[in-house]
């Protein structure tokens, strides 16, 4: 009996060594100039940080962005839950601002009629040469359409990823499909709201350490504005 309890806890130690060696974690954080988020503008100089962590293809990340000059800048508190097989990706993200349908901005109120926060699926196909990404919002302070009703507002985007003058760079177009207030102040129907490229490069700092600096060139047709956006990430 003794070895056989010998046995279990050998392997049980075994298997949490070897789920601690599979789980994969993030902590980084991007200082940027501005924030630019779907071709919108929400706020001057920010520090955006982001903690995660991975497992087999399921992650969990945490990520905010606070601004650094202007206090009335867009604070936000995001929690994504996503799964990766191959090619494709799912997530479903709890975003939370500090504006909304909750005048005292609580982060634990969820009434469907007064909350901050806005809830959001996606699914997504990385093809290598490029990805496709579709985000639709289903619940929490969404906007609304023509009629005034749940806009289930939507978003979707082509990313190109190449690789130029050791440079990596990536070029996005993105569009929302149909009317909603929730983008651009109103979309009253399909418009395309943001085209980018963006350049990152590893700037060495020392022989062991490297940050990475990026500047991207954004424009929404939709709003007619275009904005220039330099930052740098810091990690471990």
């Amino acid at each position: 009996m003794k070895k056989i309890v010998l046995f279990a806890l050998g392997m049980a130690m075994s298997m949490t060594t070897f789920a601690q060696d599979e789980i994969e974690t993030t902590i980084s954080g991007d200082i940027v100039s501005s924030y630019i988020w779907r071709g919108q503008d929400l706020g001057s100089t920010a520090i955006q940080p982001t903690l995660g962590v991975a497992y087999k293809g399921l992650s969990l990340t945490a990520w905010g962005s606070y601004g650094l000059v202007n206090p009335a800048d867009t604070k936000e508190f995001d929690l994504t839950l996503a799964y990766t097989i191959g090619g494709l990706n799912i997530g479903v993200t709890d975003y939370w601002f500090n504006t909304g349908l909750d005048p005292k901005n609580r982060y634990l109120k969820y009434d469907a009629h007064g909350t901050n926060h806005v809830f959001e699926a996606n699914v997504g196909y990385d093809f290598g040469i490029a990805s496709l990404q579709l985000f639709t919002n289903f619940g929490g302070n969404d906007g609304v359409n023509k009629d005034g009703k749940r806009a289930y507002s939507s978003y979707f985007e082509v990313i190109v990823p190449f690789k130029l003058a050791s440079v990596d760079w990536a070029a996005t177009a993105g569009a929302v499909p149909f009317a909603t207030d929730f983008y651009n102040g109103w979309t009253s129907g399909f418009a395309v709201t943001n085209l980018s490229l963006k350049a990152t490069k590893d700037i060495k700092v020392t022989d062991s350490f490297s940050v990475p600096v990026f500047a991207q060139v954004a424009a929404n047709p939709c709003t007619q504005n275009a904005y220039l956006v330099l930052g740098l990430t810091l990690q471990p």
